[in-house]
């Protein structure tokens, strides 16, 4: 549990990377109480510059770096360099927010959606003066329990089938490069190349994200199933997801379809997510998209919610939000916030 002062001194692990941009600009524009901004990453990215606010920072080596003195420390730089530096922070007495899946599923670490389960970390308070690590979900997760969560506390939800959108961002900004070249190449009547996802992503879509699993889904599809359950901590639920990489830079899309205890009411669903912060009801003319309203943008956009007419305690809806900002880097400071907020 961080200590109380009127700054806090932040690393920012991965800093060179699509969600460690982000990171860097939300800490400014929230006015997040920073002192000392440490950016650090691979030997490969040393030395290179990144930009906070009006100021840049040359990002240092991480292999070595000692966390002694940093209060924050912001993880997106892949599971394998969180499992190796991760526990050397949080031993140095920084507390961690981690952004990949290697410690989610750990007993003894919290995964946290602020508006969902903040109150979670409430045992943190009971820690000594000492760093930690806490969990940020999936993107793909949080952007739709912040939408289901309400529901669940009111109807009881049992069953999610959802299928996701993901935009090519949430592979990194290698990908995003790999969209644009490609888009050219097809545009051009060239045969595109394809290095960093599976096959062509340019008009196209990938009905496979992250690595087959034994029983036929990937990776990132029960990461959905496992997350949300312990993040509503109800072991009842049941996700059953299909993840397709879509040709669109920023913002997933998902749509879901709810199975409840009861039957929903659709007006109230709609009034339930417009008074849930974070959440923004998006119907009439237009409906939520990419684009349009979720690119650049903090909340989860929801539309199209309706009776599922083949079920009577079916409730279907779709879900956008931007997944590096809320899907990653917000989510992320939201908990540092929460964390300030309360131990002052």
């Amino acid at each position: 549990m961080p200590q109380p002062k009127d700054k806090y001194d932040v690393a920012v692990v991965g800093a060179t990377g699509a969600v460690g941009e982000v990171l860097l600009d939300l800490l400014g524009e929230r006015k997040f109480p920073v002192g000392r901004v440490v950016v650090l990453a691979s030997a490969r990215s040393a030395g290179e510059m990144v930009s906070f606010g009006k100021r840049s920072l040359t990002v240092a080596q991480l292999d070595g770096f000692d966390f002694a003195g940093i209060d924050f420390a912001f993880f997106s730089a892949g599971g394998s360099v969180s499992a190796e530096h991760a526990p050397r922070a949080a031993a140095a007495g920084a507390t961690v927010i981690d952004n990949t899946s290697y410690f989610r599923m750990h007993d003894d670490v919290p995964l946290i959606v602020p508006e969902v389960n903040g109150e979670e970390i409430s045992d943190w308070y009971q820690r000594p003066a000492s760093g930690g690590i806490i969990a940020n979900p999936n993107c793909s997760t949080i952007q739709m329990l912040l939408a289901v969560a309400p529901i669940h506390r009111r109807y009881g939800v049992t069953r999610i089938n959802v299928a996701t959108y993901q935009a090519v961002s949430g592979a990194g900004r290698k990908a995003m490069e790999e969209l644009g070249r490609q888009t050219a190449d097809k545009l051009n009547f060239r045969q595109p190349g394809v290095e960093v996802l599976s096959a062509p992503i340019a008009f196209n879509v990938i009905p496979r994200i992250d690595v087959m699993e034994d029983n036929g889904y990937t990776r990132e599809e029960m990461k959905m199933h496992h997350e949300t359950r312990k993040i509503l901590g109800d072991s009842r639920i049941g996700v059953n997801a299909t993840a397709v990489r879509v040709p669109v830079f920023y913002g997933h899309s998902e749509a879901v379809h709810l199975e409840t205890d009861s039957p929903a009411d659709p007006d109230e669903v709609r009034r339930l997510l417009s008074n849930a912060k974070g959440v923004r009801v998006v119907e009439g003319e237009t409906d939520p998209m990419p684009l349009v309203h979720a690119s650049g943008h903090d909340e989860v956009f929801v539309g199209r919610i309706r009776r599922d007419i083949t079920n009577p305690n079916g409730l279907d809806m779709w879900v956008v939000s931007d997944n590096l900002r809320k899907g990653a880097a917000l989510n992320a400071i939201q908990i540092a916030e929460f964390l300030v907020t309360r131990c002052r």
